[in-house]
């Protein structure tokens, strides 16, 4: 049987980490948890949001990774991380269960750009997606609040009610 089942703190974390896709990670345990529910960080294609999921990472430093991975920076390992920070990646060693490190070539990193994550995205970002206008961007933002995280385009699609016409041109876009 899942452990989740016999313990209601755990399951009531659990679904805080699920239902809230800005949510800080407060401990190793949560990270644990988060890795388990398939939650991951792409380090190479973090967001600033993204990054302060981590505990203890400032904002300074999490514009700091996104902007030098603008700039042309791979990141390959924690160490990496460690290094662009100047501190020592032991200090990161419980995030490792959820950064991912993928290698992505100049052309990858052009197109990844044009991607938005629709579970992460501000009403603003999402907005600035071809498209989409303002007030479906509303309907996105607070349907993912009330009904939890989309699990894909088709659970996209049928939660907002678009045509697939819609559909057809939106999915070049997002990313969940």
């Amino acid at each position: 049987m899942n452990p989740f089942q016999f313990n209601a703190r755990l399951q009531k974390l659990r679904n805080q980490i699920l239902g809230n896709p800005y949510y800080r990670f407060q401990s190793a345990e949560e990270i644990a948890i988060a890795s388990q529910l398939g939650i991951s960080i792409d380090a190479n294609n973090a967001t600033v949001d993204d990054w302060l999921r981590l505990p203890g990472l400032s904002i300074h430093q999490a514009r700091m990774l996104v902007e030098l991975s603008r700039s042309g920076v791979k990141y390959y390992c924690i160490e990496d991380i460690g290094a662009a920070l100047s501190i020592s990646p032991a200090r990161f060693e419980y995030f490792q269960v959820i950064l991912t490190f993928s290698y992505y070539d100049d052309e990858a990193i052009e197109i990844a750009t044009k991607f938005i994550n629709i579970n992460t995205a501000t009403v603003d970002a999402i907005a600035n997606v071809p498209f989409i206008n303002s007030l479906l961007a509303e309907a996105v933002v607070k349907n993912r609040l009330e009904n939890g995280l989309y699990r894909d385009i088709i659970d996209f699609q049928k939660r907002l009610n678009l045509s697939g016409d819609v559909l057809a041109q939106l999915m070049y876009y997002l990313r969940f």
